[in-house]
């Protein structure tokens, strides 16, 4: 049995080299939801400014009903056909997937985290933005210095888990070709006959990375609970 178990361990990862497929395609799972998590953060801010302050004050009527439509589509259209839609009608000229794969799954993600983030807006006291523009504040440095990090603070688990989530997700990159670590394992698989081995493996990998995000993120989480940290007094 252990004997068969080495055997398995070689073909797959020793010969010829094909450790190589696991470890590239971690850094192509990496690289992709680390970018789109922050262009998803961008784009979830942005959203969730213009969504609450529309709610709140009426501001950007027709930004309001843009952002309405674009979480509609991207909430109610699965991401692998976002996917698929990015890489063969939209950016069909662009060579690189790395980037696509970027931009598809930031788009996807940015429409979550507007509805995370809004909900960490709105659960600030209103009189936070008052009191910001009674000290002369405009209406975005207030957003920026005093709700939006308290609210960000606030949300961090939801963020968090968002994070963990597009990263399980990047594994469907493989359906434009693009070798990410789910995908390594699988030419593993066709290479070797090997079902069990390649599969478990990268399972492994991924709760590995699950588990080492969530741990980052509990400290994170405890440090700023402990410490009592506010972006908001400390800037001042």
């Amino acid at each position: 049995m252990w004997q068969s178990l080495i055997d398995d361990f070689s073909l797959c990862f020793v010969k010829n080299g094909r450790y190589d497929y696991l470890l590239s395609g971690l850094g192509v799972t990496l690289e992709v939801a680390l970018f789109a998590i922050l262009l998803g953060l961008l784009i979830g801010f942005l959203v969730s400014v213009i969504r609450s302050s529309h709610d709140k004050y009426g501001y950007f009527k027709i930004a309001n009903a843009l952002s309405k439509i674009y979480l509609t589509v991207i909430r109610g259209t699965p991401m692998v056909v976002q996917l698929l839609i990015t890489y063969y009608i939209i950016l069909r000229s662009v060579d690189s997937k790395i980037l696509i794969a970027i931009l598809a799954f930031g788009i996807n993600s940015g429409a979550y985290q507007a509805e995370i983030l809004r909900a960490g807006i709105e659960s600030i006291d209103p009189g936070q933005m008052e009191a910001g523009r009674a000290l002369g504040l405009s209406y975005w440095k207030t957003m920026l210095k005093i709700i939006i990090p308290q609210a960000v603070r606030n949300v961090l688990p939801a963020l968090g888990n968002e994070f963990i989530v597009l990263m399980k997700d990047t594994s469907i990159v493989g359906y434009i070709a693009l070798i990410d670590l789910a995908k390594g394992g699988d030419i593993i698989r066709s290479q070797t006959y090997s079902v069990y081995l390649p599969y478990l493996t990268v399972a492994a990998i991924y709760l590995v990375l699950v588990m080492t995000f969530t741990w980052l993120l509990g400290k994170l989480e405890r440090h700023l609970r402990n410490t009592g940290a506010d972006p908001v007094h400390n800037d001042s």
